[in-house]
């Protein structure tokens, strides 16, 4: 979940990293609720610019009620960050100054039961960030194969027993359907005590991960932003990445370490910044985080 921003010592830290000026634009690429976000307008005044990207309405609704002394200076779009070029193409943007992505799940999903993201309390199999989509957990659950549902969750979830899980699942939906968050997680977890195996997180853990990242086409859209950010930042310009699971900050870094071999980034972050022992002893959902920067040579 989005750690820093639940914290002004790591919202501290992003101002400092993406380093806003007066007069010039930085895009924020999954405003939330505008944690991040406050604390860079006031950097940007008199005459820069914020853009809040977010594909959640609900998100969107929320940031723009919370930066409404800002909003001469921003504007609020609906739409995956996969698709930033297009976002400042309709703006007349050809770069920006700096790009803030902050994956993963706000509270705003984990908080909400009807949303389906959290296995802690009753709800739909939903884990939709952009209502507009068809496809739903649930709907995952109830079509896909065995075969399917073992690769999606060994690969996305990186789950040790996928095998197990997966036939759990389609002995269970065989006899009703599975609709709940609870009822998932139910399940995962007498294929876990059937495994014998011992865990540190809950069993339902990474089947959750694994399906919220298939839903919305996690990875996919966060590779896209990455071929992207040469381009969208201008000389100078800064890009700062909040990862959560070890799928996205590889790709991170593998990202942001190839622009620095091929001259188009210099490293702000030669390791990522972890949260302390004290943050996470605050807020355990920070414990994941991983924080890398770069910045656009040319």
């Amino acid at each position: 979940v989005r750690a820093f921003a639940a914290r002004q010592h790591g919202v501290q830290e992003v101002v400092e990293l993406l380093a806003p000026r007066p007069g010039t634009t930085v895009v924020d690429c999954t405003v939330g609720a505008g944690g991040h976000s406050v604390a860079i307008l006031p950097h940007l005044l008199p005459s820069g610019r914020l853009i809040a990207i977010d594909r959640d309405a609900h998100a969107l609704a929320l940031s723009h009620a919370r930066l409404a002394e800002f909003s001469p200076q921003t504007s609020f779009v609906q739409e995956e960050f996969r698709h930033l070029p297009e976002v400042l193409r309709h703006l007349g943007l050809s770069h920006v100054q700096g790009v803030l992505a902050d994956l993963g799940l706000s509270s705003l999903h984990v908080d909400e039961a009807a949303r389906g993201f959290s296995f802690l309390k009753e709800g739909p199999l939903d884990m939709r960030m952009d209502q507009r989509q068809e496809t739903t957990a649930a709907s995952l659950i109830e079509r896909l194969s065995e075969r399917e549902l073992t690769t999606l969750l060994a690969t996305y979830g990186e789950e040790r027993w996928a095998g197990r899980i997966a036939r759990r699942i389609v002995t269970v939906r065989a006899r009703q359907p599975i609709e709940t968050t609870t009822q998932l997680a139910r399940l995962v977890a007498e294929a876990g005590r059937f495994s014998r195996s011992s865990r540190r997180i809950h069993p339902a853990t990474r089947t959750f991960l694994a399906l919220r990242i298939v839903v919305n086409d996690e990875l996919a859209s966060l590779e896209a932003l990455l071929r992207v950010l040469p381009d969208a930042l201008a000389p100078q310009g800064r890009a700062v990445v909040i990862s959560f699971h070890s799928l996205e900050d590889r790709l991170v870094k593998q990202a942001f370490r190839q622009g620095a071999q091929e001259g188009q980034f210099r490293l702000l972050t030669k390791k990522p910044i972890r949260p302390s022992a004290e943050e996470v002893a605050q807020n355990p959902r920070a414990r994941s985080a991983k924080l890398r920067a770069v910045e656009r040579l040319g």
